[in-house]
Formats: structure tokens, C-alpha cells, sequence
């Protein structure tokens, strides 16, 4: 691993995450009080949702988004009305999560956080994976997102996680805003590159 690499690595992907999250944080309070607004009148109360979810090294810690689905039985995409599919297409069910950011539970970029028990615990790509903060986008959200099978995700999160730099970071970020206008799109590039280099 180069100099730059393990400078990014140790400290300046952090300040990044900080500057950037104090700077979004403002404009993105009058979205925030817009979606939260719009949870309370089509879905009633709590507006946040909140899970356990796994950190840096394993360390669980709990998220909150804005609620996006009824609560009951049935399928997701039953329980979900049209103002929870937008919510997430946009991405505002997720502003919460700046103060993660701030709060160096999160990063920017990294492999989305999971719910304890999700993943396999005798996996050995699990520790390499939780090797590095998770993340509001990854490598695995814009190389396929929802479209990835769960050996695939851990493959591209762990691909990222052995490569972590800012032009990688950069990279995610503006395929992420390309994602986000133009729709989830199985990157098989990418994930063949990403299953060959974890051995599968």
C-alpha cells in the first residue's frame, strides 16, 4: 500500500467525511423536515426507523432513517407506498445519517453497515469487511446495488475494502449520483473482478 493510500487510510478520509458532513448538513435539514412531514401524515408515527447494525470491526450501533414502510406482514414492496419508493430512490430516508458521519460511526463511502447476523460469521471475507467504516454508498451500491446476489455484495465490499483510496472514493461518489439518476445497472465488470479476487 502506498504513502498517499495509507495517509487517506489513517486520517484524511475522516476529515473529509466531517467537513463534507457539516457541509450538507445544513442545506439538507429543510428535505429532512420535508420527508419527515410527509412519513407522519401517509404512515403515521415513529417517523425514524431504527436497526442494529454492524460498525468498524463489528462494533454494533443503531441507524435511523426515515420510515419508508408500513409496518405488518407481507411483502416489502406491498408495505412500501409510493412516498417510501420515492424517499428511497432519492435517498432522503437516509439524511439521518450525516450525524453518523459526524459521529464517525459512518463514512461516505464504504460497505453499507448490516444487521448483526445477516452475513455468515464463519465467513473469511467478514473480517476484511469490517475492516473498514461502513458507509452511506459502496462499491457494491453502484456496481448493482439490489440486483447483487449477498456473495456478490461481500465480494465487491471486500474488493473495496483491500483498495480504499480517495480515487476510488471519488469514483463511488460520482457513480452514485449516476445511480441515483439514472437507476441501479449490474456493473458485471465489476463483479467479476470482484469474485476472482476473492477466490470465488
Amino acid at each position: 500500500m502506498g504513502f498517499a493510500r495509507m495517509a487517506y487510510r489513517a486520517g484524511t478520509k475522516r476529515a473529509i467525511d466531517m467537513m463534507l458532513a457539516a457541509t450538507l448538513l445544513l442545506p439538507a435539514l429543510p428535505l429532512l423536515a420535508l420527508g419527515a412531514a410527509g412519513v407522519a401524515v401517509s404512515l403515521g408515527r415513529p417517523v425514524l426507523f431504527r436497526q442494529d447494525r454492524l460498525g468498524l470491526g463489528g462494533r454494533p450501533w443503531r441507524v435511523a432513517k426515515l420510515r419508508t414502510m408500513r409496518p405488518g406482514p407481507g411483502p416489502d414492496a406491498a408495505r412500501t407506498p409510493p412516498l417510501g419508493r420515492l424517499l428511497r430512490r432519492s435517498k432522503i430516508d437516509e439524511l439521518p445519517q450525516l450525524l453518523d458521519v459526524l459521529a464517525g460511526r459512518l463514512s461516505f463511502v464504504g460497505p453499507r453497515p448490516l444487521p448483526p447476523g445477516i452475513m455468515d460469521p464463519h465467513s473469511a471475507l467478514l473480517p476484511l469487511r469490517l475492516s473498514v467504516r461502513p458507509g452511506l454508498t459502496g462499491w457494491a451500491q453502484v456496481a448493482g446495488g439490489t440486483r447483487l446476489t449477498n456473495p456478490e455484495k461481500l465480494a465487491l465490499d471486500c474488493f473495496y475494502a483491500r483498495r480504499v483510496s480517495a480515487r476510488f472514493d471519488a469514483l463511488i461518489l460520482w457513480r452514485t449520483l449516476a445511480t441515483l439518476l439514472g437507476g441501479e445497472r449490474r456493473d458485471e465488470a465489476a463483479i467479476s473482478a470482484a469474485l476472482a479476487d476473492a477466490g470465488q
